[in-house]
């Protein structure tokens, strides 16, 4: 009986939505008034006024989907402008790492200076993309980009960096050329490096494109949380939060079927396999 109630491959799921009723469960019981003693949180209004109230939230965001149903125009432009980032800046840093990678001189060259960019905070740049390219979609585009950019780079980097010399060896003795190489050592190498540095990506694509909300939009879901920051409605804030982090987990699960694509020639490991 006990056995069949720990975590396992057939009920993981359900123990990962029981733990996350539990923690709503738990919000609910610390910001409703009269629920807790008076002494914490002054008797939850406290606690409710900066962490909001777990219904009010979910009736925040059923009245944005369901009855006003006028967050889906928000949403559209902050999840493009998340996409265009994540797409971009994914395919610069996979070209930029392979390249840097396979060419020694120029690595060499660039070296501090990439790494005088990596180290730059790049959130700094929104205001300076907001004057290149407006207070459109551009400049949102742009700082995420950055922010994606050089996760992707350096794993990429790092991937083909690593490849075993025995391997490579044995390719040239095989007669492989360097498109063959790419294709069948090289690549391979990176790609659990760069399926890594996507899942990482998918969060800093989401920041750049709110960030650049917060700071210059009339629209979209980060112009939506700061409007709710200004009237102090902690709520609608939490409601913006949670749905944000709905969409990127499904990003995030969209990056992880691809990777289970592309990788069923990585073995597993044995806890997989007991899973």
């Amino acid at each position: 009986m006990w056995r069949r109630l720990q975590p396992q491959a057939s009920n993981l799921r359900i123990w990962q939505i029981a733990l996350l009723a539990l923690v709503f469960l738990f919000w609910h019981v610390m910001t409703v008034p009269n629920l807790i003693p008076p002494m914490m949180f002054d008797d939850g209004s406290q606690a409710a006024f900066f962490f909001g109230e777990p219904l009010k939230i979910f009736e925040r965001i059923w009245i944005w989907f369901v009855t006003d149903a006028d967050i889906y125009k928000h949403l559209a432009v902050t999840l493009a402008e998340t996409m265009m980032a994540f797409a971009v800046g994914a395919v610069l840093g996979l070209a930029g790492g392979l390249w840097l990678a396979l060419a020694p001189m120029a690595s060499a060259i660039l070296e501090p200076y990439i790494k005088a960019l990596n180290a730059m905070p790049r959130i700094i740049l929104a205001p300076i993309f907001s004057v290149w390219f407006g207070l459109g979609m551009g400049s949102k585009v742009a700082l995420g980009v950055t922010l994606v950019f050089f996760i992707v780079f350096f794993n990429v980097y790092q991937g083909v960096k690593e490849v075993s010399p025995v391997v490579l060896a044995n390719a040239r003795m095989l007669g492989a050329d360097k498109r063959q190489l790419l294709r069948h050592v090289y690549l391979p190498s990176a790609t659990s490096w760069v399926f890594s540095s996507l899942h990482t990506s998918v969060g800093l694509a989401f920041v750049g494109a709110v960030v650049g909300e917060y700071l210059g939009s009339s629209q979209g879901v980060g112009y939506l949380i700061l409007q709710a920051e200004g009237s102090f409605d902690i709520n609608t804030v939490m409601a913006g939060i949670l749905v944000l982090t709905g969409f990127a987990l499904v990003l995030d699960g969209f990056v992880s079927h691809i990777e289970a694509r592309l990788m069923k020639w990585q073995p597993r490991t044995a806890e997989t396999e007991k899973l």
